[in-house]
């Protein structure tokens, strides 16, 4: 990935907002700027050019730093940020996450730092994610593809039927995504059944599934840092009346999200376009969460779909669309694809049915 350019366009929002520097200490975000893949680091990035970049780890990264961060100067320390802090110029207005530094992380900042003016900047780097480069979606679809490959042999080798329970059942799905090539889930399986499936995010458990049930499948494949997420539920055995309407109602909601995902959409009205749907349905009370949220280098990430979202949906967001509804004590479903908005609409990155799938 274009490190550099990433922190080029880091400059220019700095001088916008008339910091001299920014100390990043969330690790996504150093990652993203730096690819620096330890557990241990921060960067100072300078707005007045490469010349000031500063990235810090421990020794226990020497030779990995030296790796994945060969262009930029790097001090070892165990404490990075406060180190980095010391090393900006005096006088220098030093911006810092304030949603990821602690009081007494702040309190470090402010003795290792005499002289230096710290201001609160939260989201900088959030706001350059946002917007996928075309290698970015490339990685997502990649772990996109790999969970859709990972459902396909899993349903054609009975890996739902009743008796086994939500625990095995989401086991051998994470491991089939890890023989397939993928780094791990992307985060914990969702497999929730029979009345589970009014859960939102139902933790499996050793229940058994049975004959009847709706089957609800949230999961998710991470290659090289980068996330999917999808949703299909199911239903073993021949459907009742009551879940097939709650499923095609679901997917009526789900494909006029996705239709109402393009450039300059506002936010709202896109999370709208969805939710009415169900709302006009009599289920507006059972659809209990968001529509969406983006997709990346982490499982969640700006920007955030939903009645109360702010901004407008731009060219080059990965997102999610992924409504729900759920009936206590009966069963819920939901419908959940990773799509890439494009300059003309958006495009679906998963790519299994979205039909009730009968097991």
């Amino acid at each position: 990935m274009p490190t550099p350019e990433r922190r080029d366009a880091l400059r220019a929002l700095l001088r916008a907002d008339g910091l001299d520097a920014l100390l990043v200490t969330d690790l996504i975000d150093v990652r993203y700027l730096s690819g620096f893949t330890g557990s241990n680091a921060a960067f100072v990035v300078s707005a007045a050019g490469p010349d000031g970049d500063v990235f810090c780890t421990d020794g226990r990264y020497r030779t990995q730093a030296a790796a994945e961060v060969a262009d930029v100067r790097t001090v070892l320390a165990r404490a990075c940020a406060p180190t980095l802090a010391a090393t900006v110029p005096a006088a220098t207005t030093l911006g810092y996450a304030s949603d990821q530094v602690t009081v007494d992380g702040h309190a470090a900042l402010v003795a290792a730092a005499p002289g230096r003016y710290l201001r609160a900047a939260t989201g900088l780097v959030g706001r350059l994610r946002a917007v996928k480069e075309p290698g970015e979606v490339v990685a997502v679809r990649t772990a996109c593809a790999l969970a859709d490959e990972a459902l396909a042999g899993f349903l054609a080798d009975g890996g739902i039927v009743a008796g086994r329970t939500e625990r095995d059942v989401a086991l051998d799905l994470e491991t089939r995504m890890r023989r397939l090539g993928a780094d791990g889930p992307a985060f914990e399986t969702i497999l929730a059944a029979g009345a589970h499936s009014a859960i939102p995010h139902h933790r499996p458990t050793g229940a058994e599934l049975h004959v009847g049930d709706l089957v609800k499948l949230d999961f998710g494949a991470l290659v090289a840092g980068y996330h999917s997420d999808m949703t299909r539920t199911f239903v073993l055995g021949p459907p009742a009346d009551w879940q097939r309407e709650l499923h095609d109602l679901v997917a009526a909601a789900q494909r006029a999200g996705c239709a109402a995902l393009a450039p300059e959409a506002e936010v709202p009205a896109v999370d709208a376009a969805s939710r009415d749907v169900i709302a006009e349905a009599g289920f507006g009370e059972q659809f209990v969460h968001g529509l969406g949220h983006g997709v990346g280098l982490q499982i969640h990430e700006p920007p955030w779909i939903s009645a109360k979202g702010t901004g407008r949906i731009a060219a080059g967001h990965v997102l999610t669309v992924e409504p729900g509804v759920y009936l206590e004590g009966r069963g819920g479903v939901r419908i959940e694809d990773t799509l890439a908005v494009r300059d003309d609409g958006a495009e679906a990155l998963t790519g299994t049915t979205r039909e009730l799938v009968q097991l």
